[in-house]
C-alpha cells in the first residue's frame, strides 16, 4: 500500500485539480512525490492513525445517518397513529367496551380526524419551523402525541377518541411537513436518497408494528402500545443539531458551522459548502427583503410549490390511505380466502421491505425512473381491485369470484409495493428538495396543508362510499388517477438525484448557470476532504 500524509497547501491544490478533472484517471495510478507531498515534522505532527478512502467516507456519513434515524423516529409515530385505524376500528365495534356502540359514522370520523387536523399542522408548522427551528419543532411534536395515545387507551367515551385522534392529527401534520425540510437540508446529495427514504421505512415499520399487534391486542393495549414509541424519539432527538442552513438565515454563523462539522465528521472540511450554504442565503436576501405568502405565488417561486403540490395531490388520489386506514374491512369485504389480519400483516411487511428496495435504487436510478415504475404498477392493480369488487358488488358472479380470493391479496401486494417504490416516499422527498431556501418553509406548509386535505377527502369518502355503494368506484377512480399521475411526472418533474439544493434551486428559478449533475455529484464529494493521511 501507498500512502498519502498531510500536505502543504501546493500539494493539496495540485491533487484537487487532478481529482476534478472531468478525465479523472483511477487514482491508484498517480505516483505520489514524496518530497512534494510530505510536509516538515515540526510544522504538522504525524498521524496516528491510517483509514482508507471507503472508511473516511464512511465516517463522514455516520452523523448524517444518525440524524436521519432520530427524526425517523417521528414518522414511526405517524405511520402507527395513521394505520392505527384499520385493527383499532374493527376491535372497537365488537368489544367498544366503556365506549358503548361504536357507529359507522363514529368510525368514519376516528379515521379521518387525524387527516382533517394534520391541515391545521400543516398550516402552523411551516410558520414554526422558520421561527423556532426544524429541531426544535420537530422534538415539540413527541410530547403531544404521548398524550393522545394515553386519551385513546384510557378513553371512556367516544370523544375522548376524537380527542386523541384530532391531537394526533395537528402532530402529524407538523411532523410530515419538518422531516423532509431538516433531512434536505443536512444530507450530502449523495446520500440524500437514501437517506432521504429513512422517515418512509421507518414510518412503514410502525404501520408494520401497529397490524402486527392488533392482531393480539385489544384497541385500548393497542393505543397504550403506541404511547411507548415518543418516549425513544424525544431521547434521539436532543443527541443532533439544528440544520445549518436554519442558523445560517439567523444569522447565527458560529452555531452553523458547528452544526455543519458535526453532521459531515470531525475530519472534514467543510468551508466550501459552509461558503455555498452562506452565498446562496445571501443571494436569496438579495433579490427580496421580505417573504410574504403572496411571494410563494410569484413567477419566481410558482413552479416549485406546483410541482411539490402535484406530487402530493397524485401521492393520496392513489387512494393509498384509503387502504391503510381500512385494510381490515377492505379485506373483510372482498370476502378474500385469507385471514384478514393476516393479510393486513402481509401488507404492512411488504410496505417496509419494498422502501429498503427503493431506498438502494433511488441514488442509482433516480427519481423519475421510480415514479414511472410507481405509476403504471398503482394503475394496474387498483384497476384490478375496482373491476373484482365491480363484478362482486354489481353482478351475479360474486359466488363464482370465491375461487379467486387470492386476488385482493396479490393485487394489494403489487400495489403497495408500486407505491413504496415511488409515490409513497419521493414526493416528501422531493418537497426538501426542490423547493427554494427562502420559502422553503411557508411553501412545504402548503404542500403539505394540501396533502392531508386530500388524505381527508379520501379517508371520508371512501368509507361512506363503501357502505353504501360498494369499492369498486373509489378504486376505479383512483386507477384513473394514477393513470394521470404518469403523465405529470413526465412533463413536469424534475431529476434532482445528484443535485445540491443550491443547484437545484438555481435550476427552478432561472438563477445562474446550471451545474452537470455528473459534475456536481464529483465535486460535492472530493470538495469536502481535509489532508489527511489515506491508505490508497
Amino acid at each position: 500500500k501507498r500512502y498519502i500524509s498531510r500536505m502543504d497547501p501546493g500539494a493539496q491544490k495540485e491533487l484537487n485539480l487532478l481529482l476534478t478533472n472531468p478525465n479523472l484517471p483511477e487514482i491508484n495510478d498517480v505516483k505520489p512525490k514524496s518530497e512534494e507531498m510530505t510536509s516538515p515534522v515540526d510544522d504538522i505532527p504525524p498521524p496516528p492513525t491510517t483509514i482508507t478512502i471507503d472508511n473516511f467516507e464512511r465516517r463522514t456519513y455516520v452523523p448524517q445517518v444518525l440524524a436521519a434515524i432520530s427524526v425517523s423516529l417521528g414518522s414511526m409515530i405517524v405511520g402507527f397513529a395513521s394505520s392505527f385505524t384499520s385493527p383499532a376500528i374493527p376491535l372497537m365495534k365488537n368489544n367498544p367496551g366503556p365506549l358503548g356502540v361504536v357507529s359507522d359514522n363514529d368510525a368514519s370520523w376516528i379515521g379521518s380526524l387525524l387527516p382533517l387536523f394534520a391541515i391545521l399542522g400543516g398550516m402552523l408548522g411551516g410558520p414554526a419551523i422558520d421561527m423556532i427551528g426544524r429541531r426544535t419543532t420537530i422534538l415539540l411534536t413527541a410530547v403531544p402525541f404521548l398524550i393522545s395515545f394515553l386519551l385513546i387507551a384510557f378513553a371512556w367515551d367516544i370523544f375522548m377518541v376524537f380527542i386523541g385522534r384530532c391531537i394526533a392529527g395537528f402532530c402529524t401534520g407538523i411532523i410530515t411537513l419538518a422531516l423532509p425540510v431538516y433531512l434536505g437540508e443536512t444530507i450530502q446529495s449523495e446520500v440524500r436518497g437514501i437517506l432521504g427514504l429513512l422517515p418512509t421505512s421507518v414510518g412503514n415499520l410502525g404501520i408494520l408494528v401497529c397490524f402486527f399487534s392488533g392482531k393480539y391486542l385489544t384497541w385500548s393495549q393497542l393505543a397504550l402500545l403506541g404511547a411507548c414509541i415518543p418516549i425513544p424519539f424525544i431521547i434521539c432527538m436532543f443527541l443532533i443539531p439544528e440544520t445549518p442552513r436554519w442558523y445560517i438565515g439567523k444569522e447565527k454563523k458560529k452555531r452553523a458551522r458547528k452544526a455543519l462539522q458535526w453532521l459531515r465528521g470531525r475530519e472534514t472540511d467543510v468551508s466550501q459548502e459552509y461558503s455555498e450554504i452562506e452565498k446562496n442565503h445571501q443571494e436569496s436576501q438579495l433579490n427580496e427583503t421580505s417573504a410574504g405568502i403572496g411571494e410563494l405565488f410569484s413567477r419566481r417561486y410558482i413552479k416549485a410549490l406546483l410541482i411539490s403540490m402535484g406530487l402530493m395531490l397524485f401521492q393520496q388520489m392513489s387512494g393509498i390511505n384509503a387502504v391503510m386506514f381500512y385494510t381490515v374491512e377492505i379485506f373483510a369485504a372482498s370476502k378474500s380466502s385469507i385471514d384478514n389480519n393476516v393479510c393486513t400483516i402481509i401488507i404492512a411487511f411488504v410496505n417496509l421491505i419494498t422502501v429498503f428496495v427503493s431506498s438502494a435504487l433511488i441514488d442509482r436510478l433516480g427519481r423519475k425512473i421510480l415514479l414511472y415504475l410507481s405509476s403504471v404498477l398503482m394503475t394496474i392493480t387498483i384497476s384490478t381491485l375496482g373491476i373484482y369488487f365491480y363484478f362482486r358488488e354489481y353482478t351475479d358472479m360474486g359466488d363464482k369470484l370465491d375461487n379467486y380470493g387470492w386476488v385482493p391479496l396479490v393485487s394489494f401486494i403489487v400495489y403497495i409495493i408500486g407505491f413504496s417504490i415511488g409515490f409513497g416516499p419521493i414526493p416528501w422527498l422531493m418537497m426538501g428538495e426542490i423547493l427554494p431556501a427562502r420559502i422553503r418553509g411557508s411553501g412545504a406548509s402548503i404542500a403539505t396543508s394540501f396533502n392531508w386535505f386530500t388524505t381527508f377527502i379520501i379517508t371520508k369518502t371512501f368509507k361512506d362510499f363503501g357502505s353504501q355503494w360498494g369499492y369498486s368506484m373509489p378504486f376505479l377512480t383512483y386507477g384513473a388517477c394514477c393513470f394521470v399521475s404518469l403523465f405529470f411526472v413526465m412533463m413536469f418533474v424534475p431529476e434532482t438525484q445528484g443535485k445540491s439544493l443550491e443547484d437545484i434551486e438555481r435550476n427552478l428559478t432561472g438563477d445562474g448557470p446550471k451545474i452537470p449533475v455528473r459534475t456536481a455529484r464529483r465535486m460535492s464529494s472530493i470538495a469536502n476532504l481535509k489532508p489527511t493521511p489515506i491508505s490508497l
